[in-house]
């Protein structure tokens, strides 16, 4: 609690400057903040905890020391957040290398020719070409859209064994 007279609150301003303030210092620069900021941080937890006692309205459970670091916690959190939610991205250099995830493609044609001619064709023409499966049924001569539908689930299923056998994962595609 404050004590009334102005001599005991400044020793007490000053015992909890010198027995709070590095923790919280401490903790403030582990968060990114800067000695200053944990100073201003720090005088705004001291006046909080000093309207809070003046009005009689803190109960203090473990000691002084450790609400003050509980308030600045708090504050700094407080202000960390609103700095992100406002800041800009006019200044931050992205860069992002798309080729990084995308499969092997040599790896990847190598086990869908293993499928054979004329499934490559038909996957080609169905995925690169996007050719409805109605015409894809009539270029290569099946009676019909059902008949192009199986063939194509047939050449990826030999795709996919032939993956299987050799243990591979999605890993193994990646450059």
């Amino acid at each position: 609690m404050i004590r009334t007279t102005t001599e005991d609150r400044e020793k007490l301003f000053i015992a909890l400057y010198k027995s709070a303030f590095p923790s919280v210092a401490r903790y403030i620069s582990k968060m990114g903040g800067s000695f200053d900021e944990a100073k201003d941080i720090f005088q705004d937890a001291l006046v909080i905890y000093y309207e809070k006692s003046a009005a009689s309205v803190v109960s203090i459970k473990t000691n002084e020391k450790a609400y003050l670091l509980g308030i600045s916690k708090h504050l700094w959190l407080r202000r960390f957040k609103e700095h992100v939610l406002n800041s800009s991205l006019d200044g931050i250099d992205i860069t992002f290398n798309i080729d990084d995830d995308q499969p092997s493609e040599s790896k990847l044609m190598h086990f869908l020719e293993r499928a054979g001619k004329k499934c490559m064709e038909l996957l080609r023409s169905f995925y690169y070409d996007q050719l409805p499966l109605a015409d894809a049924a009539k270029l290569f001569g099946f009676s019909g859209v059902r008949s192009a539908t199986v063939q194509k689930y047939k050449c990826l299923e030999k795709a996919r064994e032939t993956i299987k056998e050799k243990s591979l994962t999605y890993e193994d595609f990646l450059n």
